[in-house]
């Protein structure tokens, strides 16, 4: 490929990036290759081509936030990770731990607090949440242990304050090992309640890229 051509790779690619992370904010879309698929295609561009890796697609997300919402969008990030230790708290007996966007700073609004919890008994966490009279909706999630190797795990969906919580139930011995983040292919980065109360504490956002 000449230096020209690449450029202009490289400037298709940051353009579907930039594009994508505006339809993940406007739109709600949380799906990064859904978005950067629509995102090329709104720009004309191949997408069968050199699109964004995940990791330039959240880098653009977490820009635009800090761009166009500024002090408001740390205003609710803070919010949101208040909620997660409070939601934390509620779901202690299971050892839950913070991952996703609003650990990693690019949680909008309408994103769900995202919790991995414990337990060798998926019914436990629902039987926890009737005895405390919170109502939930159960899901299942495909999660990779490894590339090559999807799981299904069962989770719950419920509202705690102000945020939608997603718990992700793992088995006991699965707090040694994340499964794989769809985003940079390495293990999902947790995070227990103590480093989520010195997150709320720190002025600088974490780097985890």
């Amino acid at each position: 490929m000449s230096k020209k051509n690449a450029i202009g790779t490289d400037r298709a690619r940051q353009m579907v990036a930039q594009e994508a992370a505006r339809i993940i904010v406007d739109h709600g879309l949380r799906d990064y290759h859904v978005a950067k698929i629509k995102a090329a295609e709104r720009l004309g561009l191949n997408a069968r081509g050199s699109l964004p890796g995940n990791v330039e697609i959240e880098r653009a997300v977490g820009e635009r936030l800090q761009l166009f919402s500024g002090d408001s969008h740390a205003d609710v990030l803070r919010m949101m990770r208040v909620t997660a230790l409070s939601a934390m708290s509620l779901l202690s007996p299971f050892t839950p731990r913070l991952v996703g966007p609003v650990l990693h700073g690019t949680a909008d609004a309408n994103a769900p607090v995202d919790l991995h919890v414990f337990t060798d008994s998926a019914e436990a966490v629902a039987l926890w949440l009737s005895e405390l009279g919170v109502s939930y909706r159960p899901y299942e999630r495909r999660l990779k242990r490894r590339r090559d190797c999807a799981d299904r795990y069962a989770g719950f969906q419920f509202h705690h304050e102000s945020a939608s919580v997603e718990a992700t139930v793992f088995p006991v011995d699965g707090i040694r090992q994340a499964p794989i983040s769809p985003v940079d292919g390495k293990p999902m980065r947790r995070a227990d309640e103590k480093s989520v109360r010195d997150l709320l504490k720190s002025r600088v956002e974490p780097k985890f890229s």
